[in-house]
């Protein structure tokens, strides 16, 4: 179950960070508490998945799936560029990630 909220805790990270453009500044009520809203909701999924994820591995995957998500996002959503070496990049993310999971104890 640990793995499930990290990886919920992960998408709303995306949500977060790609609320924050949205904000202008937390100048924007309603992009405002909805980012607010995904980025406290993330936290405690995350709080949870430490229960039993070592903190170092939750914390890389947690930062990882953001971090592809909101990369992929851009590319797919907001026009920002799909370079070949940005993709390779985001690959090399996603294979620390799924290598971490599988050094992780059960």
């Amino acid at each position: 179950m640990a793995w499930i909220y990290l990886l919920l805790a992960g998408i709303l990270e995306i949500g977060f960070a790609l609320g924050l453009k949205h904000t202008q500044g937390f100048t924007r009520l309603w992009p405002s508490v909805a980012t607010a809203l995904a980025a406290a909701a993330s936290l405690y999924l995350l709080t949870q998945a430490l229960r039993s994820i070592p903190v170092g591995t939750a914390y890389a995957v947690w930062t990882g799936i953001g971090a592809c998500g909101v990369a992929v996002v851009g590319m797919l959503v907001l026009g920002e560029s799909a370079s070949p070496m940005r993709i390779a990049c985001i690959g090399l993310i996603v294979a620390g990630v799924v290598g971490l999971k599988l050094a992780a104890p059960a």
